[in-house]
This record gives structure tokens, sequence and C-alpha cells, in this order.
């Protein structure tokens, strides 16, 4: 009786250790989105869409965020969401930034195509989704922003990321 209760323990603890970093994606992630549209280009090659936008960028002196996240993330919809409802996000966003998704999950026969441009920028898919990174005109890696600080409670803090956006903005003369 006792070793078949032993072997009961063991099996749940083995359930809970498989489940657990599933369990820490999904708390990471924020929670799936209801009936929302899809964000990301699963077909869109970043490479060379980074290196469009750069050139966009330099022209029209902005900077480049590179959103790195997936469809299947909800924080990565709620950032989206806040950075094309919010009248006060929007303006600095606009007036500053060219923001491209990068689809995390992209994959082509069995390989993630995105892992290089996540590599490129020191691998910053390793502190969650959605993870920002700044670029300036001439596609140098400025900043890498953990968008967990950008939070408060269930939703991204307007001052924080407005203050977020004006830190990194490009210097006006």
């Amino acid at each position: 009786m006792a070793t078949s209760v032993f072997r009961h323990i063991l099996k749940i603890q083995l359930v809970m250790l498989l489940a657990a970093p599933f369990a820490l994606q999904v708390a990471v992630a924020g929670p799936a989105p209801a009936n929302k549209p899809a964000l990301y280009d699963g077909k869109m090659d970043s490479t060379e869409d980074i290196a469009a936008t750069v050139a966009q960028a330099r022209r029209s002196g902005k900077r480049v965020i590179l959103q790195f996240g997936a469809d299947w993330c909800g924080w990565c919809h709620l950032l989206s969401d806040m950075f094309k409802t919010n009248a006060n996000v929007k303006k600095v966003l606009d007036e500053n930034y060219i923001v491209m998704l990068v689809d995390v999950n992209r994959t082509k026969d069995g390989q993630q195509l995105n892992a290089v441009v996540n590599e490129r920028y020191g691998n910053p898919t390793k502190l969650g989704l959605p993870v920002l990174v700044v670029l300036d005109g001439d596609g140098k890696q400025l900043h890498t922003q953990n968008t967990g600080d950008l939070e408060t409670g269930p939703a991204h803090d307007e001052a924080k990321v407005i203050a977020f956006l004006k830190e990194w903005a490009p210097k006006k003369s």
C-alpha cells in the first residue's frame, strides 16, 4: 500500500514538473487572446524587412522598435492594442518610431526562421514576450526593453510606456 501511494505521489510530481514550463510560459505571455485577429505575419522575412524598416527610419529621422512576439501571446495583443488605440502613446510612437512585429513562431520546414534575428539582437526573447528592441536609423541596437517593466496589474501602464518611448526617441535638434 505504501509503495502504491509513493508511486502515485511520484507520478503527480512528474506531471507537475513536466507542466511547469508551460505554466510559466502562459503566466509570462498573459492570457490567450480570444477572437483576436493575427498580429504577426508568419510569412514575413524579418531579416529583409528589418533592413527596409531601418532605411525608412533613417530617411524619416525616426527609430525602429522591433516587437518580438506571437499571435498566441495575450500581452503582445495588449501592447499592440495600446500602441494603436491609446492616443497619448500613439502620438509619441508615430512622431518617433516605426514599429515592426517579429513573429517568434515563424517556421519553415521545421526550422524557427526568426531565431537568427533573435540571436542577432542578443536573444531578447529570453526576457519573455512581448519584448522590444530599439534600433537607430543605422540599425544599431540601442536598447532592449522587458515589457513586464511597463506593466501595472493586468495592463501596460500608459505613463511607463510613454516614459520608455520618450527616453529612446531620437534627439530633435
